[in-house]
């Protein structure tokens, strides 16, 4: 069974290979999502990660709080969305 991971507070330079290397070193990952602004294609700060659940439930353990370029991780199991917001025109 897998797990999907939510990461926030992620520096904005990080990139997919960066996360994937930091998560891999507790077990196989399988995705890696980095959430990026639908308008500029910037990243927003945090991504999700899918492991294998005991890799996730060790990975959301040793990384939680962990300092990545100053920023200190908030890393727990992702809830599941439960609607969509619609984004409305001005």
């Amino acid at each position: 069974m897998h797990k999907t991971i939510y990461v926030g507070n992620l520096p904005f330079s990080s990139t997919e290979e960066d996360i994937r290397s930091l998560f891999e070193s507790h077990g196989e990952v399988r995705s890696v999502k980095l959430i990026t602004d639908r308008d500029s294609g910037r990243p927003r700060g945090f991504c999700f990660v899918e492991m294998e659940a005991a890799a996730a439930q060790a990975a959301i353990a040793a990384l939680n709080g962990y300092e990545l370029e100053g920023r200190a991780l908030r890393i727990n199991e992702a809830r599941q969305r439960t609607g969509h917001r619609i984004r409305r025109p001005f």
